[in-house]
């Protein structure tokens, strides 16, 4: 190895990019470039939908008559089990990643963020009706069960090949006559859905020999509760504090509040919940991950004790600190669908240095936790609207024609007038154009 290749190595790059948001598209690209996130020429890709054409999109859904764009985005300020990450986002709402950011950098000043992930297991189910015994089914396939894996795995040599294949079979039951076989298999980098589902159809007929009924659905469960992701982070009071809120003890009792707030009621819980899926969903599309069998699976999970909870916990810790948790199921996949058809997404997993399907589901679940606490924070403090507005008000200001610096200067004015209108963003540029065409600036 030469030594710029030694000396590259050696290179810890951080996740902390002062001034980024400031700075344009092209700059950002250069940016990144210059600490050793991206290549030269990954960066040079970014620039458009270069290598996602018609015919990339003809294949990958039915139908297709275009393409449609998301903004693609990076949270900075995240470190992730000790190491600087950046993290993708693909999101059309303002503020998901200035919040992401802004939180990771509260979390920074405690460590950063600690993920434990389960293995990649991937469930399928397999209903059986009209069992004529229960106990004499239930005995019988439980019984069965090492035979009933080997033969799952036989179907699947690739997979097991890789590390993977069927490791339990569960039997549940349902009512007076149905039964539920689970075959819990690890799916390795992959999501899994379709292996799993042609599992199920393919054992099908000899689970209902076996249980004296008939075969019903054969599918896959989004409830991944096998496959759950936690992760922690703590700040110190002290880096809650800002300009206006200056004791960040008080801050940190105040987003207490707001946590028991949504234990105590559903309609807060919801709310509470869907700013957690702000950070993970964005990660997950910029990924081209099935964000909504994650979204089913999360609620489902958040509602496992027969009421609907917050999906995370915070807490003070033992030196006055904010401690909070996060767990939720999350199956993920880095190869297989998107991930092998779709450039962007292949960049974007590139840009993040993702090694698996385990590692982008702790890096989504990090994003969750960011930016539900940061949703915590600005509802304890300044409100919700303070800067989702003031984002906000660029999309105004774009959408009645200013570009460039005058984008930034329309929707200060907005802000400052506190009127989100597309007319008056209209006056305003008209008056500030008519103003520099007559020479003073």
């Amino acid at each position: 190895m030469n030594d710029d290749k030694v000396k590259s190595l050696k290179v810890r790059r951080s996740s902390r990019l002062t001034g980024f948001y400031q700075e344009s598209p092209d700059r950002r690209r250069a940016r990144l470039v210059e600490s050793r996130w991206l290549a030269p020429e990954d960066a040079k890709a970014c620039e458009g939908l270069a290598g996602f054409d018609e015919s990339c999109a003809d294949v990958m859904v039915e139908n297709v008559i275009g393409l449609h764009g998301l903004p693609l985005a990076v949270a900075l300020n995240f470190v992730v089990n000790g190491e600087d990450r950046l993290v993708p986002m693909a999101v059309e709402e303002p503020s998901i990643v200035a919040a992401a950011s802004y939180a990771a950098r509260l979390c920074s000043e405690g460590g950063g963020f600690t993920v434990v992930a389960d293995p990649p297991i991937t469930t399928a189910q397999v209903q059986l009706l009209d069992v004529p015994s229960l106990t004499t089914a239930v005995r019988e396939l439980r019984a069965r069960a090492p035979e009933l894996l080997a033969e799952a795995n036989a179907l699947m040599p690739g997979m097991c090949a890789r590390g993977g294949g069927a490791r339990e079979l569960e039997v549940r039951l349902l009512d007076s006559s149905t039964l539920v076989v689970h075959l819990h298999v690890d799916t390795c980098d992959a999501m899994g859905a379709n292996l799993v589902n042609s599992l199920a159809e393919d054992l099908a007929p000899r689970l209902a020999e076996l249980s004296g009924g008939r075969a019903g659905l054969r599918i896959l469960t989004n409830l991944a509760d096998r496959r759950k992701v936690k992760v922690r982070a703590r700040v110190p009071s002290g880096a809650l504090s800002s300009e206006r809120f200056r004791d960040g003890g008080a801050v940190r009792d105040a987003i207490l509040e707001a946590q028991r707030f949504a234990e105590l009621d559903v309609y807060r819980a919801v709310t509470h919940n869907k700013g957690v899926m702000n950070g993970v969903d964005a990660v997950l599309v910029a990924c081209g991950n099935d964000w909504r069998a994650v979204e089913a699976g999360a609620h489902a999970y958040a509602a496992r004790e027969g009421t609907y909870r917050p999906l995370t916990s915070w807490w003070k810790g033992p030196e006055g600190e904010l401690c909070g948790e996060l767990e939720l199921p999350l199956a993920t996949s880095t190869v297989g669908g998107a991930a092998r058809t779709h450039p962007g997404v292949q960049r974007a997993l590139k840009l993040a240095g993702v090694t698996g399907a385990v590692d982008l589901a702790g890096l989504a679940a990090a994003a969750g936790l960011a930016t539900n606490l940061s949703a915590l924070k600005a509802l304890s403090t300044d409100g919700i609207q303070k800067g989702h507005m003031s984002l906000h008000a660029r999309r105004v200001a774009a959408e009645a024609g200013a570009s460039g610096e005058l984008v930034e200067i329309i929707a200060e004015r907005l802000s400052r007038e506190r009127v989100y209108r597309p007319e008056r963003a209209r006056e305003l540029l008209a008056a500030e154009v008519a103003r520099r065409k007559g020479g003073w600036r």
